[in-house]
Parts: structure tokens; C-alpha cells; sequence
């Protein structure tokens, strides 16, 4: 009862809360600490109910949350796996210094895992489960930094050679790894891409929100299986890292675990040099809903704060901020024993038999394996909340006065030989002064008792990890493209969309038995916009809890159905977040062996504009699905304005490898691609996903021109053929995606009646690809010599035809000029440069230059600069168009 004896001090009426504090500690005893929460709770609400303002506290003492009695025990061996963590250390550091030692400068960091260790041994020893027989597996989102430290231990299990951690970051000739955790790069080893900051955490939230949307459809059986993944203090300032902690603690994820790496140190200083970093994050986790753990002190202070009677050194814990608690890790003991310690009398009595040594050694919780174990232990039993660990840690920790807490460490990248020696007696690694000046890597041998260790604990969790599925046990067949019939016919008077043909051909690929329960459709608070209402009612909306009320309006045949078996994913306004979903869903195939079919459409110009990165850690994690990037065109959407009109997706889109991107102009286009898509990803298993531009436009959609496939998949074909030429007749080739398409078809019925010059009509669904076609063709006929020359797929299609070719869209110019190096003729292209506008579409496309009047007038003045027209022909073109020369330029600002 000290503690209470303690608390009572200057008490108004001690004996009265002493009364009220022996009861609860007697409820403790005997009931436990929820029932004592619940008597807490039940006072709490009594008091603000008879007018009593209590204020909210969402941050606890600044010490552990699990006290030291109530640490689990460990099965382990903790010094055989100190001697592993140690040689772990050394391989790492090595590693990255060796690399730095050659021409080239590499880079690399060694303070990011030297601080972080220990959490990560404690994971791969204890809790990290491999998939087996008997589990699906742990998933991982290891902190990009951290790669150094996770290679060392595979080089352990013999998963890595030494050769190839000699060529850290040298990877061209196939022989290195890679610099941070890349699928694409090492397909089977790298679960995650975690190195753009803020990314892995917010896929983490999504991607635990996904399997709990797998086991709601019933589509994945319920496990304990978790998603654990680590972040850095620091990183938390990224929006991305924060900004969805609120649906995990909405939804109750609790297959969901933060470790947060809080080493006070970002990479130039501390994260917050003026406040308590640790502090601020649980509050903000605890009022997001989160399980907060915190672990702050090591072992080494259970004894002293076992003997704070009067409070005094958590009063100080509490008020020392964390750029003083660097400098107590940066100058050691004896300045710890003034500057922290020496704060009262009482606290200085606590260290006084202690030497400077001894109070330097005091350790943070965070390199305490008994601390973190307890964490993760609480962690994995916890049900109904996500959870969060705060772990305090000392970047460049092991690095003595090279780097240990000092502000540069994050950016340390070579240590000299002293540094080196220090760091070796530090972590008793047993190599020589000889091999120090070569920095071996150091390797006890397979037959070791540290190896056979480190591997006997993964053989007991399943297996190693890191480790990725490369394909899917089950290739689907997916829908023929017959299947698709009626919408590759001519749809008559009846006008819709390209928007309302991919929605017409998603509702037949779900009613497909195989593939159908497999698709993934996800908005971003926009379905209505997109016509996609309808599949409210008809397959539901996911939700973890059901639908709690009755919807307004229950009484219409599409009414706002959720459901716990919902397939559809509304995740509200937020791009990042459903994109987050549709990753998840697009690598199901590889982290759940259940391949799925997602399909994310939102507005184009919030696409991949907003999710730029993220679009490339897609690509990075071998994404398979689809992307709709609606409401496209700078032109098309008209009313919306500057900000809402997209004239460059498709150029951010063409610059990822493994993005197939496409603007259909017409229905047939559109399903022919998906069918395409389904079956290379699905049934093929190819490592690509797909961007489509749709458009809100309606107009009468013709049939799919006989033989035209492959062509509308190599990106371009002939829409319309003028006919075998005339004899003196004038020839032009018109070239168009999207909507503009239409206005080039417009274009050729103005140049025909009014100059008598006829129009071969082209349909480019992607000058993305067709350029991607030019330049392999280049390159191998560069590379072959000797051969016979291949021919890019826009030269076949152009080389036989007459006249100069012009090229519009509703994208910047710099979308279909790159293919101007394949195009066998004058070529002429218009485009959407500029800042958009909000107008009627012909008022839009006249002011862009891209509507019929600007191509045919354009058609003219090629024609002229080849000498097959006369100015004077231009001269009229412009005046029977009613072109204003003197008009501003769009591009003008």
C-alpha cells in the first residue's frame, strides 16, 4: 500500500480516498483490471451526467503500459539469441559499409535497424508465422530502411549468399539485392514495397480491412493471422501513416498490429526535439480506437521505478522532452546523472551507487527482448481493437560516437576502422583485426548452435519470412469475349457512355460463376456519379457490422443496401484509402493465394494524379486488376473546371512498366480490353494491371468493325477506310482517342464536303502502347543488325496509306506525339494543353483547338505544308470554319 500512501500527500481528505482507492484495489485483486475499468467507466458517466465537466486524458504515464509482473515468460534461449541478434548487427552494418567502400557511392543506411533489432527478432523468433499447411501466414510491412538488417538474417538461414550481400544495392547484373524491399525486384522474397514513407502503413490498415472483407464474404476462412507492420516516428508525419487510423479503429482490426519505432530522430534531428513524440501518438491512437502499448523502459529501471515512492522520476520521465533524451543517450552517463537524474534530490539518491557506465547502460524498451516480447505477446491475444506499439529505441544504436543518437546518424554510411572495432567488442563479434580492415561479413557456420537455433524457432512458426507467392494455386477461366455479345453490336438510337458500357460489362463478368464472386468494385463515394447504383442493392455494400438502421430510401429497387457479406468496397472521400482496398484485393492472389478482380473507378484527374506513388508501389507489388479513371478528358466533363478536367493521366499512367493504359473511345473497345485484361491476369497470371479512361459523353456506339481486336489491343486500328484512292484525289489519315475521336469522324465529313479531301479514320485506343511497340521495335532492330527489321505496329498500319496523318485527343499533345518517331508521314497533333475551363463541350473543344473545325482546318494546312494545297486553301479552311487566328493561345497563362 505505499503506493497509495504516496498518492495521498497533500490530499484535501486523505482518509476518505483512501477508502475510495482500497476498494478499487481490492476489486483489482480479485476481479481483475477490465471489472475495475468498467466500475470506472460507470463513475465517470454518473459524474458528467450530474453536470461534472470531466476532461478527456488519451495519453497514460509516460512508462510501460504492462507492468514488469505481468511479462510472459519466454520459451527462448535470450542469450543464444542475443549472440544472433549481435551477429545480425554486424552483417548489416557490414553490409552497408562495404558498399560504400567501392567507387560509386551506394548509400544505405545504419541506424534505422540498428535501432529496431531487437523488434524485429523478437517477431521473427517468437510471433511471425511463414504460411504452412496449418496457417495462411503473418503478413509483413518492414520498414524500407530496415532491409539491411533482414537481409543479415537470411544470410544466416542460408536464404542469401554472401555474394550477394557484397552487392548490396548493385543489382544490374542480377548478382546484389535490392536497396529496400521491392516485389517486383526480389518476386520471391519482398512481401510489401514500404520505402516511400507513409505507404506501408496505410496499405496495412487497408490490407487487414481486406481479409476481414475475404472472411465476410466467406471467400477466406477466419484466423488469427495478422498484418504487422513498422513504421518510424518520424514517418508519422506523412498524412498517409496517420490518416486511416480512424476506420482500423472503426472497423476493430484486430488483425491489425503498428510497431512504431520511436527513436526520437527523424532524418535531420529529433521528431520532437520540444515535445514527447510517444506521447502525442497515443493520443492520437487511443482516440482513433487503438489498443495502445507502450514500451519505453528496459529492464534496467524496474528497479528504480520499483523504488520511486514519491513519483519523482515519472515526474521527470514525464516532463523531460525528447531532445534532452537524446542528449542523455549522445554524452553518456555522467551527463545523465546531472542533467536527468540530478533534477531532485530524491532521483539523484536513486542512482547514486550506480557508476556512469551503469546509468548509461540503462536501457530503452525498445532493445529489451523480454519488454518487446510482452508487447507483442498482449498484441496477439488482444481482440476487438487494432493495436499500436510505441517501442522507445536509440537510433545508431551500437554505433558509439559514429552515430549513436546524434543528429546525422540516419544519413551515416561509412564508419571508420576505430568505429568499426567498437562496434565489434560492443556485440563480442569474434573477428580479428584483419578481417576488420576487410570487413568480413561473419558467418558461425551452418552446424553452429546459433544457426540451428535461429532456424529450429522459424521451423516452429512455419517457416522463413520474408517469403512471397510469385502465382496463385487457381488460374480462373474467365469469360470469352462472346460472352460479351450484345455489346459489341451497334447500340441504334440509343446513346450511353463508354462509363455505362464498362458498367454493363462488369454486370456480366459478375454473373459469371467463376470470376463473378471474385470482383472487387470500389468507389470512393461516387457510384451514383458513375451509374453504378444499381449494384447497392444488387450484391451490397461491406459492411464489418451489417446495417444497423433502416436506409432512407428502402423503398426504391436500388436502395443503399449494406451488408456483411457485401461485395462492393464504398470507402468515402478518400482516393488514397480506396486505392489502398484495391491493392489489397489486386495482391490477393500472392499474400492469401485467393486471386481476386478488383475494380476501382473514380474521377480521372483524382487518380493517378493523387495517387501517383501509390500507383507505383502497385506496380512494385505485381498488382493485378483494373483502374477507371472516369469522367476523363479535359474537355468532356464539362461544368466541373480547372481542377476536376484531366488532360495527363494517361501520360502518368504510360510511364509505369507493367500499367497497360487505354482511352476507348466506343463500348466494343471498352470490353474488349477488360475481356483482354481478365485473361492475361487471371488465367495467364501476369503481373500488369490496367487503366482505362471512361467518359460521361453518350452517343450511339457502332459495332465492332470486323478483324478490329487485336488491332484496339496493340493500341490502334482502321475505323473507317476511305476507299481505294482516286486518281489526284487528297488523302489524309485522322487520328483520335476518346471522345475526340468523334470529332475527327465529324472532321472527315467536313473535309469531303467542303474540299473534296477524303479521310482514312483511325481509333488509337492507346498511344501508350503503340509507343511502348515503337520503341522495343527500335531497340531490337538496333540491337539485331544483321536481321530483318521489324516494323512497329503504327508503321504497318500507316506505311501503305497516302497523305499526312493527324492525330487529336483530349489530352495534352505530348499523349499521341509519342509516336511521332513510328509514324511514316507529316504528322500533325492536337491536343489539350493548358489550364482546363468550365464550358459546354463545344465551347471547350473550340477554345483547346481540338474539335472537327481545328483537325479538318489542321488536315488543310498539312495537306499545304507538303505542297498538295495552297495557302490560300488554308486561308479559306479558316474562314469557313470560323477560326480566329488571333484567338489566345490555350497554352498561355
Amino acid at each position: 500500500m505505499t503506493w497509495i500512501n504516496d498518492v495521498l500527500q497533500n490530499d484535501p481528505d486523505p482518509n476518505e480516498t483512501r477508502e475510495w482507492l482500497e476498494s478499487l484495489k481490492a476489486v483489482l485483486d480479485h476481479d481483475g483490471a477490465e471489472r475495475a475499468h468498467v466500475l470506472l467507466e460507470r463513475m465517470v458517466e454518473l459524474t458528467r451526467r450530474a453536470g461534472g465537466n470531466l476532461p478527456f486524458h488519451p495519453t497514460t504515464q509516460y512508462i510501460n503500459t504492462i507492468p514488469a509482473e505481468n511479462e510472459p515468460p519466454m520459451d527462448g534461449d535470450p542469450a543464444m539469441e542475443w549472440r544472433i541478434r549481435s551477429i545480425i548487427r554486424w552483417n548489416a552494418m557490414a553490409m552497408v559499409v562495404r558498399a560504400n567502400r567501392k567507387p560509386g557511392e551506394l548509400g544505405g543506411h545504419i541506424a534505422s535497424f540498428a535501432s529496431s533489432a531487437t523488434l524485429y527478432d523478437v517477431g521473427f523468433n517468437y510471433f511471425w508465422r511463414a504460411p504452412s499447411d496449418s496457417h495462411p501466414g503473418d503478413l509483413l510491412y518492414i520498414q524500407g530502411h530496415s532491409s539491411p538488417g533482414v537481409y543479415a538474417r537470411a544470410f544466416l538461414e542460408g536464404r542469401i549468399r554472401e555474394d550477394q550481400l557484397d552487392n548490396f544495392r548493385m543489382e544490374v547484373d542480377g548478382r546484389g539485392v535490392s536497396s529496400y524491399p521491392h516485389p517486383w525486384l526480389m518476386p520471391d522474397f519482398w512481401q510489401t514495397p514500404t520505402v516511400s514513407m507513409g505507404l506501408g502503413p496505410i496499405s496495412a490498415i487497408y490490407q487487414a480491412r481486406f481479409w476481414k472483407y475475404l472472411e465476410g464474404r466467406g471467400l477466406m476462412p477466419k484466423t488469427d493471422r495478422k498484418v504487422w507492420c513498422f513504421l518510424g516516428d518520424g514517418e508519422t508525419d506523412e498524412p498517409e501513416s496517420l490518416g486511416a487510423i480512424a476506420l482500423a479503429g472503426r472497423e476493430g482490426l484486430d488483425n491489425l498490429v503498428f510497431v512504431i519505432n520511436c527513436n526520437l530522430q527523424r532524418l535531420d534531428g529529433p521528431v520532437r526535439g520540444n515535445g514527447k513524440i510517444i506521447q502525442e501518438l497515443e493520443g492520437s491512437f487511443r482516440g482513433a480506437g487503438w489498443n495502445v502499448l507502450k514500451v519505453i523502459w528496459g529492464s534496467y529501471w524496474d528497479p528504480l521505478l520499483a523504488r520511486d515512492h514519491g513519483g519523482q522520476l515519472k515526474q521527470i520521465m514525464m516532463q523531460t522532452v525528447d531532445g534532452e533524451y537524446q542528449n542523455c543517450k549522445a554524452f553518456g552517463g555522467a551527463y545523465t546523472r546531472e542533467h536527468f537524474f540530478g533534477k531532485t534530490p530524491e532521483t539523484a539518491e536513486l542512482v547514486s551507487k550506480l557508476s556512469d557506465q551503469d546509468i548509461w547502460r540503462l536501457n530503452r524498451g525498445g532493445h529489451d527482448p523480454h519488454k518487446v516480447h510482452a508487447a507483442y505477446s498482449a498484441a496477439m491475444a488482444h481482440k476487438g481493437q487494432p493495436t499500436v506499439i510505441l517501442a522507445k529505441t536509440v537510433k545508431g544504436y551500437g554505433m558509439g560516437s559514429a552515430g549513436e543518437s546524434l543528429n546525422p546518424t540516419h544519413q551515416t554510411k561509412k564508419l571508420d576502422t576505430e568505429s568499426v572495432k567498437t562496434f565489434r567488442d560492443r556485440f563480442q563479434i569474434p573477428v580479428s583485426d584483419a578481417q576488420i580492415e576487410n570487413l568480413d561479413f561473419y558467418h558461425p557456420g551452418e552446424d553452429s548452435p546459433e544457426v540451428q537455433y535461429l532456424k529450429s524457432r522459424r521451423q516452429a512458426l512455419g517457416g522463413y519470412l520474408p517469403q512471397r507467392r510469385q502465382k496463385s494455386d487457381l488460374s480462373l477461366e474467365v469469360p470469352a469475349l462472346d460472352a460479351f455479345e450484345r455489346l459489341l453490336k451497334d447500340s441504334g438510337e440509343r446513346e450511353i457512355s463508354t462509363t455505362m458500357a464498362f458498367v454493363q460489362t462488369l454486370n456480366i463478368i459478375l454473373r459469371d460463376k467463376q470470376v463473378g464472386p471474385r470482383v472487387v468494385p470500389i468507389v470512393a463515394d461516387e457510384a451514383r456519379t458513375f451509374g453504378m447504383e444499381g449494384l447497392f442493392r444488387q450484391i451490397g455494400i461491406y459492411a464489418p457490422f451489417g446495417q444497423k438502421y433502416k436506409p432512407v430510401d428502402a423503398d426504391q429497387l436500388m436502395y443503399y443496401r449494406e451488408d456483411t457479406a457485401g461485395q462492393v468496397l464504398e470507402e468515402g472521400i478518400t482516393e488514397a484509402g480506396a486505392f489502398s482496398s484495391w491493392l489489397a484485393a489486386a495482391t490477393s492472389y500472392s499474400t492469401n493465394n485467393q486471386p481476386m478482380l478488383p475494380f476501382y473507378i473514380f474521377y480521372s484527374m483524382f487518380g493517378f494524379q493523387r495517387i501517383g506513388d501509390s500507383a507505383w508501389q502497385a506496380a512494385d507489388m505485381r498488382a493485378r486488376g483494373f483502374l477507371l479513371g472516369a469522367t476523363a478528358g479535359r474537355t468532356t466533363l464539362n461544368g466541373e473546371g480547372l481542377q476536376h478536367e484531366d488532360g495527363h493521366s494517361q501520360l502518368l499512367a504510360g510511364v509505369i512498366p507493367n500499367c497497360r493504359s487505354y482511352d476507348p473511345s466506343f463500348g466494343y473497345e471498352v470490353t474488349v480490353i477488360v475481356q483482354e485484361g481478365m485473361q492475361r491476369m487471371m488465367r495467364e497470371q501476369r503481373d500488369e494491371y490496367y487503366y482505362l479512361t471512361l467518359m460521361n459523353e453518350n452517343y450511339p456506339m457502332p459495332a465492332m468493325p470486323e478483324g478490329s481486336r487485336d488491332g484496339i489491343l496493340k493500341g490502334m486500328y482502321l475505323f473507317k477506310d476511305a476507299g481505294k484512292p482516286k486518281k489526284g484525289e487528297l488523302r489524309v489519315q485522322l487520328m483520335g482517342s476518346g471522345t475526340i475521336l468523334r470529332e475527327a469522324i465529324a472532321a472527315a465529313e467536313l473535309l469531303d464536303r467542303d474540299f473534296g479531301v477524303s479521310a482514312d479514320i483511325w481509333s488509337c485506343p492507346s498511344f501508350n502502347e503503340l509507343r511502348r511497340d515503337g520503341f522495343d521495335v527500335e531497340r531490337w532492330n538496333r540491337l539485331h543488325p544483321e536481321s530483318e527489321p521489324r516494323v512497329p505496329h503504327v508503321t504497318q498500319c500507316l506505311k501503305v496509306r497516302q497523305g499526312p496523318a493527324i492525330a487529336a485527343t483530349d489530352y495534352v499533345r505530348a499523349f499521341a506525339d509519342q509516336i511521332r518517331a513510328f509514324v511514316p508521314m507529316h504528322y500533325t497533333v492536337l491536343g489539350t494543353d493548358g489550364f482546363g475551363r468550365s464550358d459546354t463541350r463545344s465551347n471547350l473543344r473550340r477554345f483547346f483547338e481540338v474539335d472537327r473545325y481545328y483537325i479538318a482546318h489542321a488536315a488543310i494546312a498539312a495537306l499545304a505544308a507538303e505542297g498538295k494545297m495552297s495557302a490560300k486553301d488554308v486561308a479559306r479552311a479558316i474562314k469557313t470554319y470560323n477560326i480566329d487566328p488571333e484567338k489566345a493561345n490555350p497554352v498561355g497563362v
